[in-house]
C-alpha cells in the first residue's frame, strides 16, 4: 500500500496572503484543522487551528491584520505519492509531525494525516480480530 491510496485528493488551500480569517472560515466550514499553503500549485506551508491559537489568539493579535503566510509553518514536509505507508509513519514519527502534504513533482496532489492513519489501522484491526476469532478454539 502507498501513500496515494490512503491520501485524501480534497485538500483544502490557501494562498500566502490569505487572510487568517479566511483559512479559519474554511477549517471550520470543511471541518479540517489545517490548510496547505500553495504557491504555483507546491505546498509553502501549513496552517493549522493550533497556529491560530498560539500565535495569534494567545498573543491578543489581530487576525484581522494577519496572512496565512504570517502564521504558517514554512517549508512543510511533504511526501510523494508512490512512498509506502510504513515509511510514512516512520517518517512522521521522527520528524514529529501530523499531517503531510502530498506532492508528484512538487505538486500538491493531496494530504495524509495521522487521522486517516489510525482509521487504517482500525479497519485492518477488525479484520484481523475476525480472522483470530475464526482460528481461536471456543471456550
Amino acid at each position: 500500500m502507498t501513500v496515494s491510496d490512503l491520501m485524501r485528493e480534497d485538500v483544502v488551500t490557501a494562498s500566502p496572503d490569505a487572510p487568517v480569517t479566511e483559512v479559519a472560515t474554511e477549517m471550520r466550514d470543511e471541518n479540517v484543522g489545517s490548510v496547505v499553503v500553495v504557491e504555483s500549485d507546491a505546498p509553502v506551508g501549513l496552517v493549522t487551528d493550533r497556529d491560530i491559537a498560539v500565535r495569534i489568539a494567545a498573543d491578543g493579535l489581530d487576525a484581522d491584520e494577519m496572512t496565512a503566510e504570517g502564521v504558517m509553518t514554512e517549508d512543510p514536509l511533504t511526501v510523494e505519492r508512490d512512498t509506502g505507508v510504513f515509511e510514512l509513519c516512520a517518517t512522521m514519527d521522527e520528524e514529529d509531525v501530523r499531517r503531510m502534504p502530498v506532492v508528484d513533482g512538487g505538486d500538491l496532489v493531496g494530504i495524509v494525516t495521522l487521522d486517516d492513519l489510525i482509521r487504517l489501522l482500525t479497519d485492518e484491526l477488525t479484520t484481523l480480530t475476525g480472522v483470530i476469532e475464526a482460528e481461536s478454539p471456543s471456550y
